[in-house]
Formats: structure tokens, C-alpha cells, sequence
């Protein structure tokens, strides 16, 4: 017979809780989670709010490679041997996230199937998200980037309404999430707003013809950079 407690662990739970190697942070709009450079010695994972990744190459120049929300995880590379942060995670608004020092990652993975279940299927659809990145990069205008970009940050679902984007992304962060300049993203979000795939009245509101113009491959879409 298997081991009752492995049975009854509930891995959401287990990420709520304080417990042996993990700790709950309550994080300010702009606090940094961790630094690029940092000792590596913790993997985390979002309970509430938003946490953007930036990365400063050696010339001083910083882009965002991604923000993240609840439930997923970020500072996993600890796991794969990295010594050193290779990024800097900072808090866009107010946000919970549970701290497990790389030790309990560890045993915790070892122990518990249903966790380890839940880590490698984040892992695998954080890989998958990477490939869609880099195959958008290659091949899709700016114009269709920003598009698929607003589509993901407002978590856009099957029920084909509109989508806020919470908190409000500037078009600074937009153009270096798609690789353009802050003038392009303001003439596309332009167009955008006038063909009504977006609203935008302080908060961008993503209305769902955008995403039909996204998946149908709308000639909108198609402009040459």
C-alpha cells in the first residue's frame, strides 16, 4: 500500500503555507523580489499579483522578458546549477509569493508526486511559451506581436468577452516585451483602438476581435516592419 500522506498532500495548500525552507512575502509595488547577480538559492511562487523579469546586459540596456502572475513559478534556474541570478524580478503591484529555499524544492519534489506533478507541468508549458516567443520574434510583424502580447497579459479566455489588463502595462515595458520602439507600440495601440479590438480609457480592455483577428490571420495584422 502507498503512503497515506502522499495520498493527501495538496500541493496548493503546501505553496500557501509557512513551513520548513519556505516563507511568505508580502511584496510593495517596485520591490524587488531578487536582483540580477544575486546567489541563486530559492525557487518562487506567485500567490497574488504580478512580478516582471528584466534583464541589464553589459552595455547598461534593460529589457522585459516577461511578467508572470499567480500561480506560476520563477527563480527555478537554482535548480539547474545556476550560482547567480540571471535576471531581476520586481513586484508591479501588491503581491503574495512563497519563498522555498532550493533545499525543501528538493526533498519536497523527492517526496511528493503531486507536487512534482505541478512543477514539471509548469516547466513544460513555460517551454512551450518560450518556443511560441521565439518562433513570434522570428516571423510575426511587430504589429501581430503586440497583438498575441496583449492577448496574453489580459489572460484573454473562451468566454469571448472583454479582458481587462490589471495592472496597466506602459507601452515603455510593451515595446521592450516585443522588441519595437515606444512609438510604434503608441501607433499600433492607435490602430488598434480605432478597428475596436481594444479599449482603452486608463486601462487597456482587449475585446475579443482581436482575437479573432489574431487566430483568422486578419490583413490588419500582416503590416511590414
Amino acid at each position: 500500500m502507498g503512503d497515506p500522506a502522499r495520498g493527501t498532500f495538496d500541493a496548493h495548500e503546501f505553496l500557501g503555507k509557512v513551513g520548513v525552507g519556505k516563507a511568505i512575502l508580502k511584496l510593495e509595488k517596485n520591490q524587488n523580489v531578487f536582483v540580477q547577480g544575486d546567489v541563486a538559492d530559492s525557487v518562487y511562487y506567485i500567490q497574488k499579483g504580478k512580478i516582471k523579469l528584466t534583464v541589464i546586459s553589459q552595455h547598461d540596456k534593460e529589457a522585459v522578458v516577461g511578467i508572470l502572475g499567480p500561480g506560476q513559478f520563477f527563480g527555478e534556474g537554482c535548480m539547474n546549477g545556476h550560482p547567480l541570478r540571471i535576471s531581476t524580478t520586481t513586484a508591479i503591484e501588491q503581491c503574495i509569493v512563497t519563498a522555498i529555499t532550493k533545499q525543501a524544492m528538493k526533498i519536497t519534489l523527492h517526496d511528493q508526486p503531486a507536487f512534482s506533478e505541478l512543477f514539471v507541468a509548469y516547466l513544460l508549458t513555460r517551454n512551450s511559451r518560450i518556443e511560441e516567443d521565439l518562433i513570434d520574434q522570428l516571423f510575426n510583424s511587430s504589429e501581430r506581436r503586440l497583438a498575441r502580447m496583449l492577448l496574453l497579459l489580459a489572460h484573454f479566455g473562451k468566454e469571448g468577452t472583454s479582458q481587462p489588463i490589471t495592472p496597466n502595462i506602459s507601452q515603455e515595458t510593451l515595446a521592450e516585451m516585443i522588441g519595437t520602439t515606444r512609438s510604434r507600440v503608441s501607433q499600433f495601440m492607435n490602430k488598434f483602438r480605432k478597428l475596436g479590438l481594444i479599449s482603452y480609457n486608463g486601462h487597456i480592455e482587449v475585446n475579443s476581435s482581436l482575437l479573432d483577428a489574431v487566430l483568422h490571420d486578419k490583413p490588419e495584422l500582416k503590416e511590414d516592419e
